[in-house]
């Protein structure tokens, strides 16, 4: 679409209002343009050339943006991601995807009439965007005799109040286990080499006791000797407490290492775990979600001899924060919802976890589609990302959103490269960035996503800058950037990120706002730049 020089003259009169852009160009040029990425892209799009230019005129034509559509896309991509073939995802329920809709009800166990109730749409689109975030449960159920189908009957029976390690994910009970503990016990073993039947023969793994008093075993579930990753922080790993109650064994969880019966109290199925001197409570997992990042910031404090996240913030891992998330996600019963947000900072963090999940989606397909590089290769050519636009993720903390954008905007007319080339090269670049780790990479690549005009890039910016990775944490700041693409997709953009969930714009307009102190932060005009989509090839 845009693949024409901008005219001389309207170019001329951007760099003319940038003294650095030329230098910090030329680094860009000489690491991308002439890189793997920017060679490979350039000779990919003289390929299709003929193909985009006989398609064009229809593209221009064509409805910027299409609810009804959008939502049979969502639709027909949950369905093929379960198994229930929609064929293409066009926008166009046909033939074929009433027949996936038809498979899919009866799957479920819904009327067979191809045609979707709310409900059923709205439980299998959040379902295939709960599956995006991955872990345990994602994982047991790709090994489990029906794949990813038996998550909607996991999930299903979860809602219903009927969660057993029998019914959800294809799981397994353990002689004279409960049910609730057996699950647990497949969820841990989905995520390590051990089966269950070894994680339950390793010493400290399961220890029993009578925690509440009421002459039943309670179950304590020690993670840190499980061997995973997953489940283990820097210094803590989960513990899983079960209390028995009339009903059966209420979940609780915790960050801890080291931990004996002892460290716990039960009153009925509510745990805490207390010092064991003083019987001091300390707050359990769920009760120390900001502590994944803010606790970062300062030294840990000792907590009944417990440390928590105690590493620098500078080393603090986005994958590591993530997996986290997912977990304290899947023990509350599934996302946040603006009417359900109680805790601002975790409802970003778990709207921030699903954005990354799709910018890698959609990158690692962008970078499939690129022929002979390797991923090495590529990644070498994205880390050139950062370093060039390090002067702008400088000003992030301190700067205005629109001040920023419009310093992107004058460096973006310098680049020398077409806007679709940038975009496609960040995009990659998004990708390797958050793969890998490397926040300057991925912060760098969705500034100029958002800098050439797509705007609901900017949430990521101000993901970044709420819960400090990669960048200063800077609450208000933050605002400006979530307002920007909050504004984006109210205004009829196609959202980028879970286009299936439900109200996500208005969680993040709420959970922004609180946690900058409830004040909304008006978005600040571009320093002097027009925003580029507004240019054309004409």
């Amino acid at each position: 679409m845009f693949t024409k020089p901008l005219k001389p003259a309207l170019a001329a009169a951007f760099l003319a209002t940038s003294a650095t852009g030329p230098a910090i160009a030329d680094e860009l040029g000489a690491a991308i343009v002439g890189g793997v990425i920017g060679g490979v892209i350039v000779n990919e799009i003289h390929k299709n050339k003929q193909r985009q230019r006989s398609t064009a005129r229809t593209y221009r034509r064509a409805p910027a943006y299409s609810a009804a559509r959008t939502e049979n896309r969502e639709t027909q991509t949950a369905l093929n991601y379960f198994g229930f073939n929609a064929g293409s995802a066009d926008g166009v329920l046909g033939r074929r995807s009433r027949a996936a809709i038809t498979q899919y009800q009866i799957h479920m166990g819904y009327p067979a009439t191809g045609h979707l109730a709310p409900y059923e749409r709205n439980f299998l689109v959040s379902s295939y965007n709960r599956a995006q975030i991955g872990g345990p449960q994602v994982i047991k159920a790709m090994q489990g005799p029906q794949g990813v189908r038996g998550l909607l009957h996991g999930w299903r029976d979860e809602a219903a109040g009927l969660r057993t390690a029998g019914s959800s994910y294809g799981g397994n009970t353990y002689g004279g286990l409960p049910p609730e503990v057996s699950h647990a016990v497949d969820e841990v073993a989905a995520s390590s080499e051990p089966s269950g039947e070894q994680l339950l023969q390793r010493t400290g793994f399961m220890q029993l006791a009578d925690l509440n008093g009421d002459g039943r075993n309670d179950y304590v579930l020690d993670t840190s000797v499980s061997g995973s990753s997953f489940w283990c922080g820097a210094s803590n790993c989960s513990v899983m407490v079960f209390a028995s109650t009339p009903q059966g064994y209420q979940r609780n969880d915790f960050l801890a290492r080291g931990v004996t019966p002892a460290s716990f109290a039960c009153h009925q199925g509510t745990c805490r775990m207390v010092d064991a001197g003083a019987e001091a409570p300390v707050q359990a997992a769920q009760e120390t979600r900001s502590t994944v990042t803010a606790a970062a910031a300062q030294p840990s404090v000792p907590l009944g001899g417990i440390t928590l996240f105690d590493q620098p913030k500078e080393s603090a891992s986005l994958t590591s924060y993530c997996s986290k998330v997912s977990l304290l996600t899947s023990s509350n019963g599934g996302f946040m919802t603006a009417d359900s947000m109680t805790d601002p900072e975790l409802a970003l963090g778990e709207q921030f976890c699903l954005a990354r999940t799709y910018a890698i989606n959609a990158g690692e397909t962008q970078a499939g589609k690129v022929k002979g590089v390797t991923q090495a290769q590529i990644d070498s050519q994205c880390d050139a990302f950062g370093p060039a636009v390090q002067p702008f993720l400088a000003k992030l903390g301190t700067a205005g959103s629109g001040e920023v954008m419009g310093d992107v905007q004058k460096f973006v007319l310098q680049s020398g490269m077409s806007l679709e080339q940038l975009a496609n090269t960040a995009g990659i670049c998004l990708f390797s960035g958050y793969r890998r780790d490397d926040m300057e990479v991925a912060l760098g690549a969705a500034l100029i996503l958002t800098g050439i005009g797509k705007r609901p890039y900017a949430e990521l910016i101000g993901h970044h800058l709420a819960l400090g990775f990669g960048a200063p944490n800077a609450a208000e700041k933050a605002q400006e950037w979530y307002s920007m693409a909050v504004i984006s997709l109210e205004s009829g953009t196609a959202p980028v990120f879970a286009p299936g969930q439900p109200g996500r714009p208005e969680l993040i307009k709420a959970a922004s706002a609180k946690l900058a102190g409830g004040r909304v932060q008006p978005v600040q005009a571009s320093s002097g730049a027009a925003a580029l989509p507004s240019f054309s090839s004409d």
